[in-house]
């Protein structure tokens, strides 16, 4: 035989044959995988459509306040000889606060009454002598109707007459003036008694027992007196939001202490001017220019408008001052479609919006009608049902982490 033929015969011997065979179908298997390779499947990230409550709210930070608050002040000036409340005692309105040394408003007191005794002594007297002219003047008449009295002895009786009516007057005023004198006096000396001027709580006490108050100068303050049963939140309100707000809006608060208690109120009004309306140190913006320079200055903050709403409070647990972290609540929808706000694509020209749903292994574009939209999550009218798989962020096609060339194997 020739050598070739004795070769090929090797070759063919079953064990060598079968070794070849496996080596064809690695190199097969491997051309197939570089060069035939099945697209890789988009690598997304989903979220579920499904039933829950959706709203659109307004946030803002609020301050708790008394429903009424206010400050019991002194009218008359001395040392406070006596406190009678203390703080945190609930008092009834009439009540005596405190009692300030009236020894000077008791003497001026005195004083007014002397001066009213002797004026009305005065006009007794004054009176009197009113009496006798008229009884003079009377007598001058009948004697000059008899013609037995002269003309000049009547015309006397008459100017005296007059002039003790005239002066009868005068004191009748005077009196009048004395006893307005001691009604003041009276006044003054209540001063010194400090009563509630309502039903409330003592939150402050601003002047303790034995300080001395001048009441000259200014209405020094006692104490101050708050209703609590009902408290008042003003919330700050940006102005972006400010024209979507409206009173009778439903609110609700949390506390800083207590995040998951949920207090419910409604919005009663929103003040037509800014917090800083009061602030009289507040700085407007002012431009000044020449014709070789131009300056300008100006101070920019935010603006805040406060919304007002009420609150019970028999519990006492909201206190003055307090913070609540108060939502506004614009609209709202319960147990409906709610899905990502981030899943939405573009707008079309009817108003619906492109959302990508998963369906099996492959992306489909559909489109939704929206309602409520938080930014967070958003309303589904129609074109989704619950537990439809909405893409809410995909990656490149084929992308890989590294960045490097696929392809096959370099030799």
């Amino acid at each position: 035989m020739k050598k070739a033929d004795i070769q090929m015969k090797n070759w063919l011997k079953p064990g060598r044959l079968a070794i070849v065979v496996v080596v064809l179908m690695v190199m097969v298997l491997i051309v197939h995988s570089v060069f035939f390779k099945a697209p890789i499947p988009p690598q997304v990230t989903t979220a579920t459509v499904e039933k829950g409550d959706i709203e659109d709210a307004v946030l803002a930070t609020g301050t708790i306040n008394a429903y009424k608050l206010v400050s019991v002040g002194a009218r008359a000036s001395g040392e406070v000889k006596r406190l009678h409340v203390a703080l945190g005692d609930q008092v009834k309105q009439g009540q005596l606060i405190a009692e300030i040394d009236a020894l000077t408003q008791q003497n001026t007191l005195r004083d007014a009454q002397a001066a009213l005794q002797s004026a009305e002594a005065l006009l007794v007297s004054k009176q009197a002598t009113l009496q006798q002219a008229e009884l003079t003047a009377q007598r001058q008449r009948e004697l000059n109707a008899a013609e037995a009295g002269a003309r000049t002895d009547l015309e006397s009786a008459v100017a005296t007459l007059d002039t003790a009516r005239a002066d009868v007057a005068s004191q009748r005023a005077l009196v009048a003036q004395a006893s307005i004198s001691v009604d003041s006096a009276q006044v003054n000396l209540s001063y010194a008694r400090v009563l509630a001027p309502m039903d409330g709580t003592v939150v402050a006490i601003v002047t303790e027992q034995g300080q001395t108050v001048n009441a000259s100068q200014s209405a020094p303050t006692i104490v101050k007196l708050a209703k609590l049963d009902t408290m008042t939140i003003k919330a700050k309100i940006s102005e972006a939001d400010v024209p979507r707000v409206k009173p009778g809006m439903p609110v609700y608060f949390a506390l800083l202490g207590e995040p998951d208690h949920r207090i419910e109120a409604k919005l009663r009004a929103i003040e037509p001017g800014d917090t800083t309306l009061a602030d009289t140190t507040t700085t407007t913006t002012t431009t000044s220019s020449s014709s070789s320079t131009s300056s300008s200055s100006s101070t920019t903050s935010a603006i805040y408008y406060n919304g007002i709403f009420d609150v019970p409070n028999s519990d006492r647990k909201l206190r003055i001052n307090m913070t609540a972290q108060t939502t506004i609540v614009l609209a709202q929808a319960k147990d409906t479609l709610t899905m990502p706000a981030t899943a939405l694509g573009p707008r079309d020209a009817k108003g619906g919006y492109r959302v990508q749903v998963m369906s099996g292994e492959h992306i489909v574009d559909k489109t939704v009608r929206i309602g409520l939209n938080n930014r967070v999550r958003a309303q589904v009218l129609e074109g989704l049902q619950a537990g439809d798989k909405v893409v809410t962020s995909e990656a490149k096609v084929g992308e890989t982490s590294s960045g490097q060339r696929g392809g096959p194997p370099m030799f």
